[in-house]
């Protein structure tokens, strides 16, 4: 534990973003899927397919994150607490 907590503070602020990217992404692409359903249930289903192919690029988008950025992050993050 030679790291101090300032020195540590970007790294954990950046890790941060990656999470909340993520969730904010996760929860994006919910309300979208519902908004498709939804849309797709009234008779309009072009638009609802599209809205339904957004969704899932939210959600791919979401994973793209959280397993290229976050975990490599926190990784490192649990190295520089271990030191």
């Amino acid at each position: 534990m030679n790291s101090t907590l300032l020195e540590l503070l970007p790294e954990l602020l950046e890790l941060l973003a990656f999470g909340l990217g993520s969730v904010g992404l996760s929860v994006a692409g919910l309300y979208i899927e519902r908004f498709a359903l939804a849309t797709a249930e009234s008779g309009q289903l072009k638009l609802g397919a599209w809205l339904a192919f957004m969704g899932a690029m939210a959600f791919y988008f979401a994973y793209l994150m959280s397993t290229d950025k976050f975990r490599p992050k926190l990784a490192a993050v649990r190295r520089r607490i271990a030191e």
